[in-house]
């Protein structure tokens, strides 16, 4: 399974189809992460897509027949939730991926905090640098300006059927 970003030809904002929930991740903010493989150039990709807990509300609401049984899933995790993040997957054969059934997403890159970071020049910096082996095949992954596999949400469209 391939990263959806690395199969991009730019950053412009896309459509995908044939989209599969695997994961919905609770942070302790207002945000939430959704797990999720698509089809993209008839390969499986996977990805990341950053929502707001509207956003989550409207994708659920368009899981079909698994709608009602996913929000009860949110909204007794986020009832009984101790420990923070608060993970819930569908990615086995009890529990399998969510498909979104005759759903397009529309979605925008993200890119890491630090490319839009203003530095002072002369300026101390204090913050403490990890970096990484340049040799390492994760490296180029890291690189500061390139896009991370985090998708925002831009729009939902619905086929409709005759």
């Amino acid at each position: 399974m391939r990263r959806l970003i690395d199969a991009l030809a730019d950053d412009t904002d896309f459509f995908i189809e044939q989209v599969q929930l695997t994961a919905i991740v609770f942070d302790n903010s207002d945000d939430v992460t959704i797990w999720a493989t698509t089809f993209f150039d008839n390969e499986l990709h996977f990805f990341h897509l950053g929502l707001t807990f509207q956003q989550l509300d409207l994708l659920l609401r368009v899981a079909a027949e698994r709608a009602e049984a996913l929000q009860e899933d949110v909204a007794d995790a986020l009832a009984t939730v101790r420990d923070w993040p608060c993970l819930l997957e569908y990615n086995s054969e009890a529990n399998p991926p969510v498909p979104l059934p005759n759903v397009a997403l529309k979605l925008s890159c993200t890119y890491p905090a630090d490319l839009f970071e203003d530095e002072e020049e002369g300026e101390d910096d204090d913050t403490f640098d990890i970096s990484m082996n340049a040799d390492s095949e994760e490296a180029e992954e890291y690189e500061s300006g390139q896009p991370h596999n985090i998708f925002y949400l831009e729009d939902v469209f619905l086929r409709i059927e005759p």
